[in-house]
């Protein structure tokens, strides 16, 4: 059997262990982990970009480079319904890559961490055929505030925090060749995290994950975590009109985009009825008690099977 076989999800399920310290109070399986004493969190992720997967020098300039790999790792933090404090930069990069370049990437990350109060405090680099960042960034949050994925319970109603299939319809555009769409090629070059969002409604909901792989398979996780199942309904999914456009234009379907296309680094996060009044958002589905997930369109209910982005499977 191959990795390809099993997928990214398929790996992750393969290798997680339960940890034997009590002081990890959430391992493998969340935005982030979670470890310290019940009154003093402390967050942990790690996210990498790699040069030919999720990113191309002739479609990003460097600086947006640097950006992007900040961004995507405050997104999971966020999540947590915490604030981002310390960064680790570690870098593989090919000998011939110009110092200029370089000088970009953390003008980039530089300009990231300032919009975000976060300090690079070290990291590693060596020597590679491609172009690889790691970011590992720490994060600190208060019991009240901590979001899991595996707190959402029947009856709560899914919410979304901005507008879905950016970023599959931005890198649609660029494989294809196609000029224009100035914006939706932007979302897709400069995400930008849900953190002051986060910050925000993380005393009210139950549960949130960031959307870095599809509207679908972030709500399956939650479910998965949760024990629970899901409705979608599919009129309520907030897309644009620019992606929208986008996708009638290249024969694609716009769902498949906001569903399944990932990069969209919006937050997806459940509340309870009592609870709906306290926060924003686009609501586009409910938590139920069988445990599968399924799309609600025109009277009809449809089990939704397809799996969103997996780094063994799909490349740029």
């Amino acid at each position: 059997m191959k990795v390809k076989d099993i997928g990214e999800f398929g790996l992750i399920d393969r290798i997680t262990k339960r940890s034997k310290d009590k002081k990890i109070l959430v391992g493998i399986g969340d935005d982030a982990a979670i470890y310290g004493t019940e009154k003093d969190f402390q967050v942990l992720t790690t996210d990498c970009l790699v040069e030919g997967d999720h990113f191309r020098r002739d479609w990003f300039n460097s600086t947006q480079i640097g950006m992007k790999a900040i961004e995507i790792n405050v997104s999971d933090i966020a999540a947590m319904g915490a604030l981002p404090k310390y960064i680790l930069v570690s870098m593989a990069l090919p000998k011939d890559l110009d110092v200029e370049f370089v000088d970009g990437l953390y003008e980039g990350m530089w300009k990231t961490c300032d919009k975000y109060g976060i300090e690079i405090i070290g990291g590693n680099m060596t020597h590679s055929e491609k172009i690889l960042i790691s970011i590992t960034l720490t994060g600190e949050v208060d019991n009240k505030n901590l979001c899991l994925r595996s707190g959402a319970k029947p009856g709560d109603y899914i919410l979304v925090s901005g507008h879905l299939g950016n970023g599959r319809a931005g890198l649609r555009l660029f494989q294809k060749g196609i000029k224009g769409f100035e914006k939706v090629r932007k979302y897709y070059l400069e995400p930008n995290a849900q953190l002051k969002t986060a910050l925000k409604i993380s005393p009210f909901i139950n549960s949130m994950i960031d959307v870095s792989d599809g509207l679908a398979p972030e709500i399956s996780h939650i479910c998965k975590q949760s024990k629970c199942g899901a409705m979608i309904y599919k009129d309520k999914i907030p897309i644009s009109e620019e992606v929208r456009t986008v996708a009638t234009k290249l024969g694609d379907n716009e769902f498949d985009y906001a569903l399944f296309g990932g990069e969209d680094f919006e937050l997806v996060y459940t509340v309870s009825k009592e609870n709906i009044d306290k926060v924003n958002g686009f609501l586009v589905g409910e938590i139920i008690k069988n445990k599968k997930i399924s799309l609600f369109f025109n009277g009809e209910e449809k089990a939704i099977e397809e799996k969103g982005y997996d780094h063994f499977s799909r490349g740029i």
